[in-house]
């Protein structure tokens, strides 16, 4: 099966087991652009501004287009220019002065471990690359399932992640495991579809075939103990004391 068309099915998978609202998009970093990949269409206001960009167009960016997001380019080890350098600084100090970012806190924030020349976005069923990182738009619910299937893939939970958001993709690439970020205050200014309700999951993209063979399945589970639930939830409302083959008999029976 051709790359894209086994990236085309992994997005269906996801898209459908967890009724994502937006694609999941992939991210990839490289040393050359593939033929026919473009810059992006706007300059953004933020790196992470790029992630909804992705979900409706493929494009790939340097360290220029990242020129007013000295966070994100510190975060993903892009070659930072003078005026970069400067911004960062500048952030820390009014991030320090808020109490926002501690000086002892910066080295805990997660910094992509190689320095990539170029990083690809896009739909990941449209991704021209292996994806390093993949990215869901995700609600409590569907996070409910994802940190299930992070506990049977990697055997461990996925950690919850805070400012910076962009942070959430060097934390996957630099351990190969899923992350959760929450966001930050700017990131939620800067993307329309991360509202209050909605948080960022990251996937490797070395264990993404497995992570959606785990969420189709815990998906359908979750969906049938759901309606379990709610029915010993009326029968033991009504006064009733069912077994849980009593629930199952009545599930079976519709």
């Amino acid at each position: 099966m051709p790359a894209n068309q086994a990236y085309a099915m992994l997005s269906a998978d996801l898209r459908g087991a967890l009724s994502l609202d937006q694609p999941p998009v992939a991210i990839c970093f490289t040393d050359s652009v593939p033929a026919g990949i473009d810059a992006p269409a706007k300059q953004a206001p933020a790196g992470c501004r790029f992630w909804e960009d992705a979900t409706h167009a493929t494009f790939a960016t340097s360290a220029g287009d990242h020129n007013l997001c000295a966070i994100g380019v510190h975060t993903h080890n892009l070659q930072p220019s003078s005026a970069q350098q400067a911004d960062l600084m500048d952030a820390l100090k009014v991030f320090a002065d808020l109490g926002y970012v501690r000086p002892e806190d910066i080295p805990l924030i997660p910094v992509l471990a190689s320095r990539p020349k170029h990083v690809l976005y896009s739909p990941l069923a449209d991704t021209p690359l292996p994806p390093d990182v993949v990215l869901l738009f995700v609600n409590a619910n569907q996070t409910l399932i994802l940190t299930e299937a992070t506990q049977q893939v990697e055997n461990q939970n996925a950690p919850a992640m805070g400012r910076p958001a962009c942070a959430v993709v060097p934390q996957v690439m630099n351990t190969g495991r899923a992350a959760l970020s929450l966001g930050c205050c700017g990131a939620r200014a800067y993307l329309n579809i991360l509202t209050d309700s909605v948080a960022i999951f990251a996937i490797p993209g070395a264990k993404l075939e497995a992570y959606a063979e785990r969420i189709v399945t815990l998906a359908k589970a979750n969906s049938v103990l759901s309606q379990l639930h709610e029915i010993r939830r009326k029968d033991i409302g009504a006064g009733r004391l069912p077994t849980v083959q009593d629930s199952l008999q009545a599930l079976m029976n519709g």
